[in-house]
């Protein structure tokens, strides 16, 4: 990127000249299809997303700038001689890369005076630095969240819309997927006709025109109602985006994204910013109704909360997840309040939802309206989590919830996680959580989770089950300050890819935005019934049908706090480590199965802070009490802080129980003669360093170690 020696007021004003050239809506629509467009053949695959992640592409945020700058004169819709189209193209990509080099130059500046090798390294350090992430940052919602989302959070405002607007939510979704229905028909038409005209008549502009009369075939409303859809997300025409002066300052095509032309003819540049204003811009309308605006107000905070609720729902199940919940002393005084806890197990969730979006002060870089809105948004909500989290598991609190009638549940919890949830997109929500949330963290209560509900979304879409995403979210905590990405949906899409694991040799790591296609691919899949992969090849895929594999789905199926912390370290291993530990399972339980006896086998793992011990037997009521001593001799002789007994049925290695050991290593004579005498099930399996020791190979004529009497290629060969 080249430095950027002009003032950026400078760089915006030459851009809004060059937007208003003669036919600069073919320059628009040749970026809104060359940057915008997904192409794929029989089904979306890895590589079809690639180029959304180029440094060469525009994003959604710059093409919306030059719209807004567009509007801003005498709109010309005639073709420019080919030289001028290539012109035009070349100096907005030379402005908008000058224009980036501006931005990012605070946060150069930051670094330069910083010291890299401490944790004094702040890039994000004031409001100028962070305009770069705001206005530059990856989006955090998909298209479909925004276009199916608007009928949760509108759905009790639709007497509203339909007497003020002249529709109800749902319909304008039909005529919004309507409209990238005809869109999508018209680009493909429009490629093939490239091939009978000349390149300097190639134009992409026609395709993103319509009317009225293409959407009235397309569905059964009724033609007023497309028109009241149509004049209600269309920029009035007495309107030409004036204050729209500088590139953070409100830019009304993000509001009212399709542009009127004569002729009953309509222009829309981005699908995206249609569905987003459905989602966003009908709630300005709202509060605009004086009489209506405590309503909306009160619907809007119930939609965070409804939505939050079911999607956890969806995972946890109905019975553990409640919803505005008071927390009163003996005196019968509220002295907090969740707005939805989720209990599994000794796990508890506290999620408290906020609708609060970023002002557009903030947005120009005014460090103290991004501060004052952090802590609107986030910082509030965070500071009655964590006062709520101190109450949970205090008895002499009680739990009342919606009904009135107070929640009796398992009240000791070895680890309480809070949610801060925002119910709208928030730019670089992610940087401005590490750079300003004052939080606190103890042996349960475990760093905070900051998210919009569309992460939240993904997260109980892709990790459906408790085990899953309760281990998800205990990473995320323990990584709190180590990541660093643009965006929540990179760092869960690397984890359903690689495991979210790290390495205790680095102090953090970075991960760019490509990383999320696996699954952005996935949620296309999904949500929109693209052909192809509906879970990324990865964590969720590898070790499913490996024996650890299938220990975690018998896992899945118990609220046992013993298991579940079991689970969680097994969900801790790498790929390499769940197969070795599988290989070894499956011999144990052969060996067990062939003579009838006792085997064990032991795991070290995690740098020895601890310990698997696998035992393998026939009897129906195993006798605990020998794999409890033999879990104290392991856990002792290892230091470890510590340990699991694991006891399996050979023959069908179902999972019989899961006991723990947990307190801090002492040094004892007796257990050091009780180590000494302790010769038996020497296998261990050192996970700290990928280790295993080899046990030695049975040779084919050698006697079977099932004790049969018979060579082992004519007796266990093949078991």
């Amino acid at each position: 990127m080249k430095d950027s020696k002009r003032d950026e007021k400078e760089i915006f004003y030459d851009l809004n000249l060059l937007c208003s050239t003669p036919g600069y809506a073919h320059v628009i629509a040749y970026f809104c299809f060359k940057d915008n467009l997904i192409r794929f053949t029989e089904k979306i695959k890895t590589g079809d997303l690639e180029h959304q992640y180029s440094d060469d592409r525009l994003v959604r945020t710059e093409i919306s700038t030059l719209v807004g700058l567009m509007i801003k004169h005498k709109l010309d819709f005639s073709m420019p001689l080919p030289n001028t189209m290539q012109y035009l193209i070349e100096k907005t990509e030379t402005l908008l890369e000058e224009t980036h080099s501006s931005m990012i130059t605070p946060i150069i500046d930051n670094i330069k005076n910083s010291n890299i090798f401490t944790k004094d390294l702040k890039p994000f350090a004031n409001g100028l630095a962070m305009r770069e992430p705001i206005f530059y940052g990856g989006e955090s919602a998909y298209s479909f969240q925004y276009r199916d989302f608007s009928i949760k959070k509108y759905s009790s405002d639709n007497e509203w819309l339909k007497a003020n607007k002249g529709f109800y939510i749902e319909e304008a979704k039909e005529v919004i997927l309507c409209l990238i229905d005809i869109q999508i028909k018209k680009l493909n038409t429009y490629i093939k006709e490239f091939e009978q005209i000349k390149p300097e008549h190639w134009t992409m502009l026609p395709a993103y025109i319509f009317n009225i009369e293409e959407i009235v075939n397309e569905t059964d409303l009724k033609p007023s109602t497309i028109y009241n859809v149509l004049k209600a997300f269309a920029l009035p025409k007495e309107v030409h985006n004036q204050e729209f002066s500088t590139i953070n300052d409100f830019n009304i095509s993000n509001a009212y994204p399709i542009i009127t032309l004569e002729n009953d003819k309509y222009l829309l540049f981005q699908y995206y910013s249609i569905v987003e204003a459905l989602y966003e811009t009908p709630f300005y309308w709202l509060c605009n109704d004086k009489n209506y605006l405590n309503e909306a107000m009160k619907n809007r905070g119930d939609f965070a909360e409804n939505f939050s609720k079911e999607r956890l729902e969806i995972v946890f199940g109905k019975n553990r997840v409640f919803s505005n919940i008071n927390i009163m002393d003996s005196k019968n005084k509220v002295i907090g309040e969740i707005d939805v806890l989720v209990v599994f197990s000794n796990r508890a969730i506290i999620l408290q939802a906020k609708s609060k979006r970023l002002t557009i002060e903030a947005r120009k870089g005014n460090d103290n309206k991004i501060k004052d809105d952090f802590k609107k948004s986030i910082q509030d909500s965070y500071n009655q989590a964590l006062l709520c989290a101190n109450l949970l598991d205090d008895c002499n609190y009680r739990l009342i919830g919606s009904n009135s009638n107070e929640i009796t549940i398992n009240r000791v919890f070895k680890e309480i996680y809070i949610f801060c949830v925002v119910s709208d997109h928030y730019p670089a929500l992610s940087f401005q959580t590490q750079e300003f949330l004052k939080y606190e963290q103890s042996e349960k209560i475990m760093p905070p989770f900051v998210m919009d509900i569309f992460l939240l979304d993904a997260m109980t879409e892709m990790l459906n089950s408790p085990l899953h995403l309760l281990s998800y979210i205990n990473k995320r905590a323990l990584y709190y300050d180590k990541i660093v990405a643009s965006n929540e949906l990179t760092i869960l899409s690397y984890h359903l890819k690689q495991n979210l694991l790290m390495d205790s040799k680095y102090s953090s790591f970075y991960l760019c935005e490509d990383i999320s296609e696996d699954l952005d691919i996935a949620m296309i899949v999904r949500r929109d019934g693209v052909p192809g992969n509906d879970t990324p090849d990865g964590t969720l895929t590898r070790i499913k049908n490996t024996h650890i594999g299938r220990l975690i789905e018998e896992i899945e199926k118990t609220e046992d706090p013993v298991a579940i912390d079991f689970g969680f370290e097994l969900l801790q291993l790498s790929e390499d480590t769940v197969y070795k530990i599988s290989d070894n399972i499956e011999t144990m339980a052969m060996n067990a199965k062939c003579d009838g006896k006792h085997h064990n086998f032991s795991v070290l793992i995690d740098e020895g802070r601890t310990g698997f011990t696998f035992h393998f037997n026939d009897i129906v009521n195993s006798d605990n009490i020998k794999l409890l001593h033999h879990c104290e001799i392991k856990k002792y002789s290892q230091k470890a802080m510590s340990w699991f007994g694991i006891s399996i049925v050979p023959q069908n290695l179902a999972l019989k129980f899961v006991l723990s050991l947990e307190y801090k290593w002492e040094y004892s004579q007796d257990m050091q003669n009780a180590v000494k005498n302790f010769n038996n099930y020497k296998t261990i399996i050192n996970c700290s360093t990928i280790q295993v020791e080899k046990q030695r190979k049975i040779g084919r004529n050698e006697s079977c170690p099932c004790g049969s009497g018979l060579k082992y290629k004519k007796c266990c060969i093949d078991r």
